[in-house]
């Protein structure tokens, strides 16, 4: 059984080359957008340049939280199945600290350095009497506290899950401590995803962002944007390893839960879409219309449009049937699609706050984007390389061997 992995050169070679064009697209965005100029009339260039690396950045990290509350999830539930290929989302949750070092660098600088204030207008409230009454909460001593303590407990969890279950590897067959220790970790972090991604980050990194707007769903929201892309990059690599003729024992049963796990949760997020939808033009109150207003009349309408496409329509019709759930190919390419759904479900909620009617997508964006990309799959490459692919100990290895739907 080929247990260890081995990143392939070209795996490696395509990765870093991601890598590169988006670090000269940073750099040529550096110098084009001028992302610390304060003049009005290239207000949209400075926005752009920062709005699309929060955009990126939070997409990115919040994936790698989400593929690692698939681990506790099943962890907390008892939940076998999944064993055999639990050291993918277990990898692709290792981007949290790369991932988080590059989002606190990114808030970091557009917080407390650059002049824009068009992203978080609650940067420089002025005489507004919204946004000061709000100041307490959407202001930065709140966001950096919140901020830090959410993203560490996340990242330390992660870390203790990590050293734990390498520990079982190499611990006595059939000692279940580490197991009883493991649950812990998910015990505590579970408790500080659910308050967190419901609450302060999402609502402060991303819905923040059109300050006098609110709503309490959006937490939600993000979580399944989030958790259906996590489900998309597993399967992605569950399929790349099995192609690597890695995984030997994972089937196409898992393959299929998978499937069905990325079926349903595209339905979830097309629940919670409509939702907030339909009581927001229900009500019809002013206030809380110009959210979808701008979305949806505007310059953004085509993204607006395509994003529900992509993110419902297509899963829906695709992954209804029992044997698309079991096609590599096919999976391969929701998987692909989904992602980059969501990232667009990212970019419409991101961009049209602080850019208004001046939507634009072109060489900065995907050359960000494509940067992104390269890291997440070197650095969870990386951490595939430092573990067995299969955590041999486990109590529930059997079952996932035997797993059958």
């Amino acid at each position: 059984m080929k247990e260890q992995f081995t990143i392939p050169a070209r795996l490696k070679t395509w990765s870093l080359a991601l890598i590169a064009v988006g670090v000269l697209t940073l750099i040529l965005g550096f110098i084009f957008l001028h992302p610390f100029y304060n003049g009005p009339e290239q207000h949209y260039e400075t926005t752009r340049f920062w709005a699309s690396l929060i955009q990126d950045s939070t997409f990115f990290f919040l994936i790698s939280v989400a593929a690692f509350f698939f681990i506790v999830a099943h962890t907390l539930a008892m939940g076998g199945w999944q064993t055999l290929i639990r050291r993918v989302p277990e990898a692709i949750s290792g981007y949290m600290v790369v991932g988080g070092i590059i989002l606190a660098v990114v808030f970091f600088l557009y917080i407390f350095v650059a002049k824009d204030h068009y992203i978080y207008t609650w940067k420089d409230p002025g005489t507004d009497k919204e946004l000061l009454r709000k100041h307490g909460f959407q202001g930065p001593a709140f966001f950096v506290v919140s901020s830090i303590i959410f993203m560490g407990v996340w990242i330390l969890a992660r870390m203790a899950y990590r050293k734990n279950s390498i520990a079982e590897d190499n611990g006595a067959f059939g000692d279940r401590s580490y197991f009883r220790k493991s649950v812990t970790i998910c015990a505590v972090f579970v408790v500080f995803y659910a308050v967190g991604i419901s609450s302060a980050p999402s609502w402060l990194w991303l819905m923040s962002i059109d300050a006098k707007w609110a709503s309490t769903m959006y937490g939600w929201y993000t979580f399944a944007s989030t958790w259906v892309s996590a489900l998309s990059l597993i399967t992605l690599f569950v399929i790349y390893l099995k192609n690597q003729g890695k995984l030997e024992l994972a089937n196409e049963e898992h393959l299929h839960d998978l499937g069905k796990y990325m079926f349903a949760f595209s339905i979830f997020w097309t629940y919670l879409w409509f939702a907030q939808y339909m009581l927001t033009w229900y009500a019809n109150i002013p206030d809380e219309t110009t959210y979808f207003g701008i979305r949806l009349w505007g310059s953004f309408r085509p993204i607006f449009l395509l994003n529900l496409i992509i993110n419902f329509v297509c899963p829906i019709l695709i992954l209804m049937t029992r044997d698309a759930k079991r096609n590599y190919a096919m999976m391969t390419f929701m998987g692909v699609l989904i992602l980059f759904g969501h990232w667009l479900d990212f970019y419409q909620m991101v961009m049209p706050g602080p850019l208004k009617d001046h939507a634009q997508m072109s060489w900065y964006e995907f050359g960000i984007l494509a940067g992104f990309v390269g890291t997440i799959i070197l650095v969870t490459a990386k951490q595939l390389e430092k573990a067995s692919l299969v955590p041999k100990n486990s109590p529930f290895l059997k079952e996932s061997i035997i797993h059958h739907t």
